[in-house]
């Protein structure tokens, strides 16, 4: 409720020549009575009926827009009708907004408590994941312009949605007697699936249909290896596939040439040709070597992603970065290529040693605060559950990220302008890691403190206040992730945050927060900057 679905809705409607109908009005119009009266003389249970019945009759038509109420999707027929009839686009307000939007309006009987806020609360936790699980477009209303929104739905539609064929950005998929969801890459003919769920690498329906190739050649480490190698390449084996496997040394400090080397000797000795799939079984490390391995192997073989990092599931599996680290400067070797299928299989999440965990949170953190404050409202109150490997929780955070990455990238594939924002707290970050030494800090823990470090240098420019900062700190401190940045020196600093692909001209680049759930990128004058790294260092700023 509240978040603007009537008024974007008729908008809608009337951009795309349909007729708007709003499922709250068709049944006072039948009734002749208004919403709270039903509420109060039948109850909540016959005011769902009676909903379930008009969007029954509603979805049956053509050439309308609907505006549903905001409860339609506890019934389970409903949810199946608006999915299956027609294209789900999914508002999402934070609650604070909500509250703002919904203070003067008596009309809303849910709303009738001493306590609304609360109530909300409980709402959106009941609700959220309905919502997610039938949505085909997600969309933000943090801003307020209904003409942005309007331009923001139609620039997602795809092109067949304004005749009624359902999107297909993200579908409910089951084999095998398993449930998963599918979120689509959208980037023309090397558009790709990812299937998001549990048990994934048992099911040997899906990895055989992910996994096209007849020759595989799995890429994985020597943590990997034993937990999950033989059984992966028992089941493709069985399944017909030719399987043979490159074990790599595990950690960051590994991800150079040598390691590259050994994939190329591997393909080389075994006659592999440009048919050969490779298949990318374990975290960014992994992935990053194996795609930039595919890319230039007899310059271009296919490739999977199979991620069994939280790290991986929610970042660097999606979108094609690819590469290797420089003693001078991380991933400043690769390429862009993208994999044929990305599978992320939450149950892998059950043996991520704790450290590791809280470093893919970073990575989770950060989609929430450049583009979804709702998320980040969410991921606030969710942590512990993370943390504590509640498969619906990890689910969720995991289907977001890539839901996010997957817009982000489908707009710019190669890095041109909006991709970069992905990278907040990523200039810092890369500084740590190198600084360090890699493997010193794990990619997450560096990209966790260098968005504090991020938010710190925003706060500073004016760009967010005091209570925006605390809010990043505390949620990356509760992620487990450190928020001391550590000190390297001021030169030091400054010349490793040089090294940066995004900057331009000698000039250092940061993304920055102008608010929350916006993220751009600039530069920051060297005595602001000098003022923030030495402000970090301290163990209590």
């Amino acid at each position: 409720m509240g978040s603007g679905k009537t008024t974007v809705g008729r908008a809608l409607a009337r951009k795309l020549n349909k007729r708007f109908i709003d499922s709250d009005h068709e049944i006072e119009a039948r009734t002749g009575v208004s919403i709270p009266v039903i509420f109060e003389i039948e109850g909540e249970a016959s005011f769902r009926q009676r909903e379930a019945d008009v969007i029954r009759e509603l979805t049956a038509q053509d050439g309308i827009v609907l505006a549903t109420g905001g409860g339609a999707v506890l019934n389970a027929e409903s949810r199946r009708y608006l999915q299956e009839r027609g294209t789900v686009i999914y508002l999402r307000a934070g609650i604070q907004s909500i509250l703002q939007r919904t203070r003067n309006d008596k009309n809303r009987p849910l709303l009738r408590t001493a306590d609304p806020r609360k109530k909300l609360e409980e709402l959106e936790s009941q609700r959220h994941p309905l919502y997610q699980e039938i949505a085909h477009l997600v969309i933000e209303t943090g801003r307020p312009n209904v003409q942005h929104l309007i331009q923001n739905i139609l620039d997602k539609l795809p092109g067949n949605a304004s005749h009624g064929t359902p999107a297909k950005h993200k579908q409910l998929m089951s084999s095998e007697n398993q449930t998963y969801q599918v979120l689509h890459v959208d980037l023309g003919e090397r558009s790709y699936p990812i299937s998001i769920g549990e048990e994934l690498l048992n099911n040997t329906g899906l990895l055989t249909q992910q996994i096209k190739g007849k020759r595989i050649v799995v890429v994985t480490n020597t943590v990997v290896a034993p937990l999950y190698l033989a059984a992966l390449t028992a089941r493709l084996t069985n399944a017909g596939k030719v399987c043979s496997a490159v074990i790599l040394p595990d950690g960051e400090e590994h991800k150079i040439w040598n390691s590259l080397m050994m994939i190329f000797d591997h393909l080389l000795e075994q006659k592999c040709d440009r048919k050969t799939t490779l298949l990318a079984l374990g975290g960014g490390v992994i992935g990053d070597m194996t795609g930039f391995a595919a890319a230039t192997y007899m310059r271009g073989v296919p490739f999977v992603q199979v991620p069994t990092t939280l790290l991986s599931q929610v970042d660097s599996s999606v979108g094609g970065k690819t590469g290797i680290n420089h003693p001078l400067g991380k991933n400043m070797i690769g390429a862009f290529y993208q994999p044929q299928a990305v599978i992320a299989d939450i149950s892998s999440l059950k043996t991520l040693p704790d450290k590791e965990l809280s470093a893919g949170l970073a990575e989770v953190i950060k989609h929430g605060a450049i583009i979804d404050p709702v998320f980040f409202d969410w991921l606030e109150q969710s942590m512990p559950r993370l943390r504590a490997r509640d498969p619906q929780a990890l689910s969720h955070a995991v289907i977001r990220s890539c839901e996010i990455k997957a817009d982000v990238v489908r707009q710019d594939e190669r890095e041109g302008g909006l991709r970069a924002i992905l990278n907040f707290g990523h200039t810092f970050g890369h500084a740590i890691e190198s600084g360090l030494g890699y493997g010193a800090w794990l990619h997450g823990e560096a990209v966790g403190c260098g968005m504090v470090m991020a938010a710190e240098l925003s706060c500073r420019l004016g760009y967010i206040d005091d209570v925006v900062k605390t809010r990043i700190r505390k949620l990356v401190e509760a992620a487990g992730l450190p928020v001391v940045a550590p000190d390297l020196g001021e030169q030091r600093w400054l010349e490793l945050m040089e090294v940066d692909k995004k900057n331009e001209g000698g000039q250092i680049k940061f993304i920055l927060l102008k608010p929350l759930g916006t993220a751009f990128i600039t530069e920051a004058p060297k005595d602001v900057l000098l003022e923030t790294i030495s402000y970090c260092i301290s163990p209590t700023p």
